[in-house]
């Protein structure tokens, strides 16, 4: 019977983490600051100084979209990242922390799989080194004081009915998506409707994750738009002055967190905002700080292209300046397979006309990344035991027709060196022009960055709002957010708002349904379809598998 992660992970012997830091990145174990043998966070204040060096190269991986049979982007990027080491580049790895949400509900952890792991697994996957408690604490610390402010006779002026800042748990609880609070009394305050996020959703989260530095998260933090009052001006954490609090709450967990790969590859994660409600990638200080410290840089960015790839350039890079060199399209047979219409428990069968159909997903993410964002692109095959030699040739031979590199990854197996070849073309792939573009300008109106998005990457034929959407949609362009990338929230299982439509729809409308200001993380939300922002759990969540044995020791966890 073959050894599950956490087995594989638990037998591998780690190097202690300053160690690691001393021969692999040069780092001097006073600018650590320990969490245990094995993690550490890296000190802003050395951070600061590694500014003069040149960047090395950022490979971004991301996937198609996803479906219940795994893609294996995480488990890629380490594969990767350990393969460059195997072909003599100096690389790390920046990827985002797994939200306890996800881990005990149907996605299970975010640490990679088989042989290409980040570890100590079951430490990441589970409370790590606490960034997520730190920006649930400031978050929920802004909802206290906006109550508490009412309550002491509300000097602002805010309107109770246009409270747009909810609280957040870091954990899938639909039954807190709409409550009702301050019931009780006159000493508890004023009741109103109100509701939680998962904590990966919260604008601290996002925010926590492209500050560049202390002062510049605090100002962030400040200009969050909290609420309005009744003549509709703007109520800001600033004016509340609790932004300073927030920044204390969060002066730890803004300094990256330092891992390592099974083989060593050392890693920064950090951060963890979901792609299908925010921006879904890793902080700009850790991919930043891993530039410095190695020559390639593998990332990724989460669920599909067209959500996570998308966000990432459009949102991460606009505001940072970060160019990726090139990008990983990560695929299975079983998942194309998915997509051309087979039942997930039919997918172990070889089905060359399913899995030609479903090669229309690869397709238009393919067509995304080249042509609309203008990256240098190759396809990598994650490699699956049930796989025919029959489906990989049809893989290689109709991307031949576009002329895309495609390459059968053995990583999950064999570790770095059965994704060495996918590493020599990555190195190819950087060397290449830089013809980076974005799917819009900035100039453009919100509603019209909305448009080229379910146009462009979607394949929409239109995008439909409420009149009440619209017009809110409006008032933020004509109060001078219309500069602001747009991020859009939506399901990640298809192109379209409607998770049933597998393959590659196209001529669909986008409908959005609700619109968020994230002043203090410089986007606006564009909430589409049934999308939550508070998952819900499975029938049969992970958490019934997870457990603890005798010896102590974790069992269950993936």
């Amino acid at each position: 019977m073959p050894l599950s992660d956490i087995e594989i992970a638990r037998r591998t012997p780690l190097r202690r983490i300053a160690e690691l830091a001393r021969e692999r990145l040069g780092i001097a174990d006073e600018h650590l600051v320990p969490y245990g043998h094995y993690k550490a966070k890296l000190s802003l204040d050395h951070i600061a100084t590694l500014q003069g060096r040149p960047d090395g190269k950022l490979v971004l991986v991301t996937a198609i979209s996803p479906t219940p049979a795994g893609e294996g982007k995480t488990t890629t990027s380490v594969g990767l990242g350990d393969a460059l080491g195997h072909i003599g580049k100096k690389a790390m790895i920046a990827l985002r922390e797994p939200s306890l949400g996800p881990v005990f509900g149907m996605k299970g952890g975010a640490t990679g799989g088989g042989l290409a792991q980040v570890v100590p697994m079951d430490d990441i996957n589970l409370h790590f080194t606490g960034d997520f408690n730190a920006v649930a604490l400031a978050n929920n610390l802004l909802a206290a004081v906006i109550d508490n402010h009412i309550h002491h006779g509300n000097a602002l002026g805010i309107d109770l009915r246009r409270i747009g800042w909810r609280r957040v748990v870091d954990m899938n609880d639909r039954a807190l998506r709409d409550i009702t609070v301050a019931l009780g009394g006159p000493a508890n305050g004023y009741p109103r409707q109100d509701g939680f996020d998962i904590v990966v959703a919260s604008e601290v989260m996002a925010i926590l994750c492209l500050a560049q530095s202390l002062p510049d998260l605090k100002a962030r933090l400040g200009r969050i738009v909290v609420a309005e009052t009744r003549d509709r001006r703007p109520v800001r954490a600033c004016d509340l002055r609790v932004h300073g609090a927030m920044t204390v709450l969060l002066k730890d967990a803004l300094a990256p967190n330092l891992v390592q790969t099974l083989e060593h590859t050392p890693a920064l994660l950090h951060g963890g905002p979901f792609a299908n409600i925010a921006h879904g990638c890793n902080s700009l200080i850790a991919t930043r700080t891993a530039l410095k410290l190695a020559d390639y840089v593998v990332t990724e960015a989460g669920f599909g292209a067209d959500l996570g790839a998308e966000k990432f350039i459009d949102i991460k890079c606009r505001i940072s300046g970060l160019r990726p060199a090139c990008a990983v399209l990560v695929a299975t047979v079983r998942a194309l397979k998915f997509h051309g219409g087979v039942a997930l428990a039919d997918l172990q069968a070889e089905d060359l006309p399913a899995l030609r159909r479903g090669l229309v997903n690869l397709e238009r993410h393919l067509h995304n990344l080249r042509d609309v964002f203008g990256l240098p692109c190759v396809v990598a095959v994650n490699h699956f035991g049930g796989d025919t030699e029959a489906e990989h040739a049809l893989l290689r031979d109709e991307l031949a027709r576009l002329g895309a590199a495609v390459i059968t990854a053995r990583h999950w197996a064999e570790g770095g060196r059965g994704a060495m070849e996918l590493a020599r073309e990555v190195v190819r792939l950087c060397e290449l022009p830089d013809t980076l573009r974005f799917a819009y300008d900035d100039a453009a109106p919100l509603w019209d960055k909305m448009q080229a998005v379910a146009r462009r990457i979607y394949g929409a034929a239109d995008v439909s709002a409420p009149a009440t959407v619209r017009a809110q949609v409006e008032r933020l362009q004509a109060s001078g957010y219309g500069h602001l990338p747009v991020c859009v929230a939506k399901t990640q299982y298809s192109f379209a708002t409607d998770p049933t439509l597998r393959g590659a729809p196209a001529g669909h409308t986008v409908s959005v349904r609700e619109v968020r200001l994230a002043a203090g993380a410089e986007f606006v939300v564009m909430i589409c379809g049934d999308v939550m922002t508070m998952p819900g759990l499975p029938k049969v969540p992970s958490a019934e598998h997870i457990d603890i044995d005798e010896a102590g020791r974790i069992v269950g966890l993936s």
